[in-house]
């Protein structure tokens, strides 16, 4: 005789299962018909029912799209901007983190609640004051522009501070000083071997959002020849004449490395967000 609730406890997991192979399917369509779409003429995208297997007119695609904008040179930039963007992240929110977690100064947590304080302002009220301090700069049409003010973000040093704070004990930052060891020495020898995790999530993340973002070149990038890859894609379109599935070509590439960049570095990206969560 069955015990009560068995059959209950046997379809949790399945739909439990069910419900997340769902919406894995509906998420990942997108990404499914736009690498389709990337091989099909625009009135081969059009057609009903659409097509659902790769074609044969990606060459040619891939020609309009080098054809109609520098699309390898837009590339190199987005390449260039994110790999700089992170590492400066990288460097300036590690510094703050750490000085937030084992340093005492006056106004620590004044300082420490208005750099938080920055992540509720919404990013469209800084459009026109960041291209007006970049005009007084003399920055515009400058990759220089893309990188250098959000090098140290309020995210990034919020995270660096909770993992420190969570994973490097101060008894250990005190013995190196002990022992005559500098502050610098301390930063870089024990502080950043200890940061991997966090800095593999922040780095993620900081690369991602750089090599997406379509505000940030809009407002400082002028020439086509200095677009990212989000805006050069976007001069593609029009209202009357769009290359859809050079279109599609453009944006499958552009996908691709970030693609490849999460399924390896998933993981870290999960480790790096929960460290501290659990004790």
């Amino acid at each position: 005789m069955s015990r009560p609730g068995f059959f209950k406890d046997q379809l949790s997991p399945a739909a439990a299962y069910l419900l997340v192979g769902l919406g894995a399917l509906v998420m990942l369509a997108p990404f499914y018909f736009m690498f389709v779409f990337a091989t099909h003429s625009r009135t081969e995208i059009f057609n009903l029912p659409p097509p659902l297997l790769p074609g044969n007119n990606f060459e040619l695609n891939l020609a309009i799209l080098t054809d109609k904008i520098p699309f390898w040179k837009s590339l190199g930039w987005s390449l260039y901007v994110g790999l700089a963007s992170t590492a400066l992240t990288l460097v300036f929110c590690s510094m703050g983190g750490y000085a937030f977690a084992m340093f005492e100064f006056k106004f620590k947590k004044a300082l420490f609640l208005l750099v938080m304080g920055t992540m509720l302002i919404p990013s469209f009220l800084s459009m026109i004051p960041t291209f007006m301090v970049m005009d007084a700069l003399g920055w515009i049409d400058q990759p220089r522009a893309l990188y250098i003010p959000g090098a140290a973000s309020a995210f990034g040093i919020f995270l660096m501070r909770q993992f420190i704070s969570a994973s490097i004990p101060k008894d250990l930052i005190e013995a190196a000083r002990m022992d005559g060891c500098s502050e610098l020495g301390i930063y870089a020898r024990i502080v950043l071997p200890l940061l991997q995790p966090a800095l593999g999530t922040l780095g993620l993340i900081t690369f991602i959002a750089s090599w997406n973002n379509f505000i940030g070149p809009l407002i400082v990038m002028r020439s086509p020849e200095m677009y990212t890859l989000p805006l050069a894609l976007r001069s593609m379109q029009s209202p009357v004449n769009t290359e859809w599935g050079a279109l599609m070509t453009g944006s499958a590439i552009a996908t691709l490395p970030l693609l490849v960049l999460f399924v390896l570095s998933s993981r870290r990206l999960i480790d790096g967000l929960t460290t501290g969560a659990v004790k």
